[in-house]
């Protein structure tokens, strides 16, 4: 099931991967900006004798050809980072860029996934098939997995395999159930117009300022009230854009959200239902409103068959205590569009440990990993390639 091989190279490079991570996190890219990023992965690939290309803008995709024929299975590692001031400046390695942060742990996926790749490199000759490595950019918002698609990452690949630094999770464990992993993110902007005027005078106005608050209080009941009580979902008003002035009455107001759920059904369904309850709230005040609605990622669903030699490589590389129950998250991950090109799953490695101050959520300035967690995860990524292409 597992390679003795493999565990002992991910140790043997072990401080190497703690090194590779602390580089990436102190120098961190934005979104379609990971061009420094991009140059030092394809150093460090160069160096291997590991062949490969660029996507555009940013992003790298590998290849490591094993020694006997076999299918092809792609292992992926995103590398954004977040416009996020970093809060520990007493670490050596904090960010050098200010207002700029590895906030999310993908410094961290992309050095287990460097890592993973010499390990499985020095082995190439073992390995039934092939493994693609897929240094992916732009996971934040949502555009970096789609468009490496695009650019033929993921032909002629048979399975793929991502995962993701935990902190809500404690240090080495791992999750991986079948079925829904992390949400649809959705994004909606609602525009009410109704007719401004002298905050003197409301009887000659329609104040968009009410309209747009009729809304915000009851859109809530789209789920709690109209939706599936079995198929979570979550309706979050982030932004609310109203008046110009303390004693002028509203003419415009502009609101923005996200929707997440795991069922497309219900995904149609809210869409539906936000595009009837702006022009309902409307209607009432004698105003007009236009919704605009934009999907982002689809719902990762991991695949039983894969998410089950996940557990499988977890328990016999690191014992059974390794597995652990975490329930599925309405956070994004654009993962998902691999897993419209083939089957695969998404996994979580455990990095929360109140001792190293490693629980505060991702995104928080003051986010950081147990960089004990960096070999499992690393080993993980290997096992599952070597795993997969001996037993599929």
């Amino acid at each position: 099931m597992i390679s003795a091989k493999i565990k002992e190279l991910i140790q043997q490079y072990s401080n190497e991967l703690i090194e590779l991570r602390r580089k990436l996190h102190s120098e961190p890219e934005l979104s379609w900006e990971e061009v420094k990023t991009t140059a030092f992965i394809c150093d460090y690939l160069e160096q291997l004798g590991i062949p490969y290309r660029k996507t555009e803008p940013t992003g790298v995709i590998a290849e490591i050809k094993g020694g006997k024929p076999g299918k092809t299975v792609a292992l992926r590692g995103d590398m954004d980072a977040l416009s996020v001031e970093e809060l520990n400046k007493d670490l050596p390695y904090t960010s050098k860029e200010e207002g700029k942060m590895h906030a999310c742990g993908h410094d961290a996926h992309t050095a287990m996934l460097l890592i993973a790749t010499k390990a499985l490199n020095e082995i190439k000759d073992e390995l039934t098939g092939n493994v693609r490595l897929l240094f992916q950019p732009a996971e934040e918002v949502a555009q970096g997995a789609k468009e490496m698609v695009k650019q033929g990452a993921m032909q002629g690949v048979d399975n793929v395999f991502g995962m993701h630094i935990w902190s809500q999770m404690p240090t080495n464990k791992i999750a991986c159930q079948s079925g829904p992993s992390f949400a649809a993110a959705d994004l909606f902007k609602v525009t009410f117009k109704g007719r401004g005027g002298h905050g003197a005078m409301p009887h000659d106005c329609i104040d968009a300022a009410i309209v747009a608050s009729s809304f915000v209080m009851n859109v809530q009941t789209i789920v709690s009230r109209t939706v599936d009580t079995q198929s979570p979902a979550v309706v979050t008003v982030g932004k609310m854009d109203v008046g110009t002035r303390f004693n002028v009455i509203a003419e415009n107001a502009v609101i923005e959200g996200t929707v997440r759920c795991f069922y497309p059904e219900t995904r149609d369904y809210i869409e539906k239902q936000l595009q009837h309850y702006a022009e309902s709230v409307a209607n009432i005040y004698g105003a007009t409103a236009i919704v605009e609605y934009t999907r982002g990622t689809q719902a990762v669903i991991n695949e039983k068959v894969s998410a089950k030699l996940v557990q499988q490589v977890a328990i016999a590389a690191f014992g059974e205590d390794a597995l652990y129950a975490e329930k599925p998250t309405m956070g994004g991950e654009d993962f998902s569009f691999f897993l419209e090109e083939a089957p695969g799953c998404f996994a979580l490695v455990g990095s929360g440990n109140p001792e190293k101050d490693t629980e505060w959520a991702h995104h928080h300035g003051k986010f950081n990993i147990d960089e004990d967690a960096l070999v499992t995860g690393a080993e993980l990524y290997a096992q599952y390639a070597w795993a997969y292409l001996k037993t599929i």
